[in-house]
């Protein structure tokens, strides 16, 4: 939960749920990469501005050109149109 405000400004009100766990240890041997949903969240400011360049709010057929092959995989894992892939 204090990642989630540290690194992406969010205050959680529900209990985060795991959705799927990721090998990325192509860029970063032994790296994983966990994805959780939250339901409930009031957005305030970081508080760490070290891992994260940049925030953002878009909807999903919205993304920005530069929107990365892996978030957009990972979205479209979380919104049901595809299965979890293990690697990142």
């Amino acid at each position: 939960v204090s990642e989630f405000r540290e690194e992406a400004g969010l205050r959680v009100r529900s209990e985060p749920r795991l959705l799927s766990v990721h090998s990325n240890g192509r860029f970063f041997p032994g790296d994983h990469v966990l994805v959780f949903r939250i339901d409930a969240f009031d957005v305030t400011e970081r508080t760490s501005h070290g891992e994260i360049a940049e925030t953002g709010w878009f909807h999903p057929d919205a993304l920005p050109e530069d929107t990365t092959r892996a978030t957009r995989a990972r979205l479209a894992e979380i919104f049901g149109d595809a299965a979890p892939d293990p690697n990142w």
